[in-house]
């Protein structure tokens, strides 16, 4: 079953997300396909701006899959200085193109 994370709050800004990105990538570059991430599993990310803060969306196959995530982007997080914690939850309804 598909679940969404929804990643925001004070700490977790464009400048840190984008650092993050870059250690993810090892300094590579964006992350412009499910390929360029760490784990298997990504269906969607989408990431931006919004009236109340900067917000990451991704929606991976599994919990499994978001959970290999975490264990590989927390660690970059806590030295980039991010500590709000993402909401993780079931997709009710998950359509794509």
């Amino acid at each position: 079953m598909p679940v969404v994370l929804v990643h925001q709050g004070p700490t977790l800004t464009q400048d840190r997300y984008e650092e993050a990105v870059r250690l993810l990538t090892g300094g590579r570059g964006g992350l412009r396909t499910p390929a360029d991430w760490p784990v298997e599993g990504l269906l969607v990310h989408t990431a931006g701006q919004g009236g109340s803060g900067f917000r990451v969306v991704d929606v991976w196959e599994s919990e499994g899959a978001a959970r290999r995530f975490g264990e590989a982007l927390l660690p970059m997080l806590q030295e980039l200085g991010v500590s709000d914690t993402p909401e993780v939850y079931p997709a009710h309804t998950f359509v794509s193109a």
